[in-house]
């Protein structure tokens, strides 16, 4: 299995630090509204980087947090008059929502980070002791970023061309640095902020030493993966090494993997330009699902552009799994069980096959569109292959194939079932009775109606079926 590494800018075997076993820190979101569907891109991806290690055998130990205390979380408090702690419990539980829709596994841990400030303290002091941090006149603390020489390694950035960078972007506020490329471990509480004690002042943690700590709480000093958007290379995970390294002596993550950006209409998405959307607002035109089979569609590694046409092209690519799906269940349930003939024998060894392919293109750095391509074509082989004199072993074996593949992508293969509101009950009901009494005109007419209602319906054997299209 190979993965491309940001720290070496290759592709390198995947080699856990510990046999058999998979410890994997993503970055999650700051809670202060509902997550956006930039959000949504790591957490889609990096939950199929996990669901492929399960599935290959590892047990995967995967944390991913919540920033629960944060200037916009806290600028959203004063803003309804109400404790940071409203706003943030609020959006984790809506972020929850959002990511069962998207069909993303919980994480093993979901740390919190105001849950977890004696540890960032502890790691502070470590760092003020061996001289890797200082405190300011006014109780801050800084690391120092000239006392780590590899600062710079995952960004490629060199610490003099950083330092000059800095230096004329200085902000107010900064004075008590010792140089502008130094970051923030700890600052003092401004008025209306939560604010915890420390020896230095009052105040609160910068945001970089928290998923450092709660990486290290959770998986330990060394960890295998660490994972995020690539706007988090620099500066958040390039202080991450820094602090952890410092703090611990070891190598703090031995692979490195962060997903390309997401452009609406192939422009950056931004409030100001109107083309920033939640999850949630996308839901309402859409089943998760299929956004999630959307950023599955393309190389993790590569930009991705959202737009509606690409999202109407994702539902139909998700409609023909589904469809090809439901078609092997209601050939289940009539299939004989007899032996498999020569023909399904060969059908067998060509989705055994697709199943390699569908793996080789997994383990190439997690090619997920190609994974996707290997299981149209075992829709493809199933739909040419089975009717219903098929056995039911091969039936079986087709259905739990794309199914278990699906899974491994969080594509759910089995078509939910819709609840139709009354009056289209009536309809359906309607037509069949118009049937019945060979008055096919009224039948079509119903039929014609029901369709302008996104409704299609298909009469079989079994009796009538239908479902909702957009």
């Amino acid at each position: 299995m190979k993965i491309f590494n940001t720290l070496s800018r290759m592709k390198e075997e995947f080699v856990p630090l510990e046999e058999g076993k998979v410890k994997m820190y993503v970055c999650g979101p700051t809670v202060y509204n509902f997550i956006h569907i930039g959000n949504a891109r790591p957490m889609i991806v990096f939950d199929t980087v996990r669901r492929y290690f399960e599935y290959k055998g590892y047990d995967v130990n995967y944390v991913s947090n919540f920033t629960d205390v944060d200037d916009k979380i806290i600028g959203k408090a004063i803003e309804e008059g109400v404790d940071s702690e409203v706003i943030s419990r609020r959006y984790i539980e809506e972020c929850k929502k959002d990511m069962a829709g998207m069909n993303v596994k919980p994480a093993t841990t979901h740390p919190l980070a105001t849950q977890e400030i004696d540890g960032m303290l502890e790691m502070i002091k470590t760092l003020i002791t061996s001289g890797h941090a200082y405190k300011a006149e006014d109780g801050t603390v800084y690391f120092r970023t000239s006392s780590f020489k590899e600062y710079g390694k995952l960004s490629h950035k060199n610490l003099d061309e950083l330092q000059s960078g800095f230096r004329e972007i200085k902000v107010t506020g900064e004075e008590g640095k010792e140089d502008p490329s130094d970051f923030v471990l700890w600052k003092p509480k401004k008025e209306g902020e939560p604010y915890w004690e420390s020896l230095w002042c009052q105040g609160r943690p910068g945001w970089h030493i928290e998923c450092s700590v709660m990486a290290k709480k959770y998986l330990g000093d060394q960890i295998d993966i660490h994972a995020g958007g690539e706007d988090l290379i620099f500066p958040h995970h390039e202080n991450e090494i820094a602090q952890s390294e410092a703090a611990n002596g070891k190598e703090f993550s031995k692979y490195w993997m962060h997903n390309a950006f997401l452009n609406i209409d192939n422009k950056k998405m931004s409030k100001s330009l109107g083309n920033f959307f939640t999850v949630r607002e996308i839901s309402e035109k859409y089943d998760l699902q299929v956004l999630r089979f959307f950023m599955l569609s393309a190389h993790y590694r590569s930009p991705l552009n959202f737009s509606a046409e690409l999202m109407e092209a994702s539902k139909n690519g998700l409609e023909r799994i589904l469809t090809g799906v439901e078609k092997l269940c209601d050939l289940e349930k009539k299939a004989q069980k007899k032996s498999l003939s020569q023909k399904e024998e060969e059908g067998i060894r060509e989705a055994g096959d697709l199943i390699k392919k569908f793996e080789a293109a997994m383990e190439d750095d997690f090619n997920t569109a190609d994974g996707i391509s290997a299981v149209f074509e075992l829709v493809k082989l199933s739909n040419s292959t089975t009717d219903e004199n098929s056995s039911k072993e091969y039936v079986v074996y087709l259905k739990e194939t794309i199914e278990k593949l699906c899974d491994v992508l969080g594509i759910i293969a089995e078509r939910k079932a819709e609840i139709l509101d009354q009056e289209i009950e009536d309809m359906i009901k309607a037509r069949g009775q118009a049937r019945k009494e060979k008055n096919f005109a009224l039948a079509d007419e119903i039929r014609g109606k029901l369709l302008d209602m996104g409704i299609v319906l298909e009469d079989t054997r079994e009796g009538v079926k239908w479902k909702r299209v957009q």
